[in-house]
């Protein structure tokens, strides 16, 4: 299933997109005199949820699914999960990347960490503070964590993923390469656009070469393949475990393709209006607007 937020009538919903519409799950377990979680977190940490909102899609009736449903053009997506526990993103994780900036292909994955406060969803804006000269874009699968999970195994490590989500790795490059670490030049607010869903692992089995492609006011700068990725998925999960304990609705973000800005000759800066559309194969589109405030 794919999983989205979303507003409804300025009330909260979680569901699951069908074409042109949205299934609120919630609803239609009431209509059914059945019982699911009423926060998309709580849903994403319950297997056994999971598996009953599965039966109540395969056994509603039209009628059942017309009544919990609502069209897309009269909702608003919202990033799938708000607060996430971590947002965990990666560095140089694609060898066409670290190719086109020159850096050596690292031996272990490179890590490091976002706030919360950088979560936006899709069409919301990605704030340019004037005093950031080098804004750049970073389009990345992330991964949604779905259980607790310590010290995981390679061989094990997949059974740990909800699903997969789209994520914006914002980036100031200017604060991040004058500081020793990428914490400021990662961190401002709005610097992780996320959506528009999450597709559940198991619609997505395969990871291992989906296309993943960046537009910037509709050029093409970014046209990777998950199969560029120098760690895998389960190697990053390996790799986390051993140091953190990984939560359910963590968010992993698992490395940008070649394409950015900051690897062209003369490099094309994201400002004021630019329109940043990151479109990943089995997930979907997220986009969103530059905004200098």
């Amino acid at each position: 299933m794919k999983l989205a937020r979303y507003l409804k009538q300025n009330a909260e919903c979680y569901g699951v997109l069908e074409q042109d519409s949205a299934v609120c799950l919630h609803s239609l377990a009431k209509q059914l005199k059945k019982e699911l979680p009423s926060h998309i977190e709580d849903f994403i940490a319950d297997e056994a949820a999971q598996r009953a909102a599965e039966v109540f899609l395969a056994g509603a009736t039209p009628s059942d699914l017309k009544a919990a449903s609502a069209p897309l053009t009269e909702v608003t997506l919202l990033a799938p999960i708000a607060f996430p526990p971590k947002i965990i993103c990666l560095g140089w994780n694609y060898f066409d990347h670290t190719a086109e900036r020159k850096v050596p292909t690292p031996e272990e994955p490179v890590f490091f960490m976002k706030p919360h406060t950088t979560i936006v969803g899709p069409g919301d804006r990605i704030i340019k503070r004037p005093f950031v000269r080098e804004l750049d874009y970073e389009g990345e699968l992330a991964v949604i964590i779905g259980k607790k999970a310590k010290d995981v195994p390679v061989d094990k490590a997949l059974d740990c993923v909800f699903g997969y989500s789209i994520m914006n790795d914002v980036s100031a490059r200017d604060f991040q390469f004058k500081d020793k670490q990428w914490t400021r030049g990662k961190g401002f607010d709005t610097f992780a656009p996320t959506g528009p869903c999450i597709t559940t692992r198991c619609q997505l089995l395969n990871t291992e070469n989906l296309s993943i492609r960046t537009w910037i006011n509709g050029e093409l700068r970014q046209n990777g393949s998950t199969s560029d990725m120098i760690f895998s998925i389960a190697q990053i999960i390996y790799h986390l475990s051993r140091v953190m304990t990984l939560e359910p609705c963590d968010i992993i973000s698992t490395g940008t393709p070649s394409g950015v800005a900051m690897a062209m000759k003369e490099p094309k800066w994201l400002k004021d209006g630019d329109t940043v559309r990151i479109e990943i194969e089995g997930i979907g589109t997220l986009e969103n607007t530059v905004k200098e405030a």
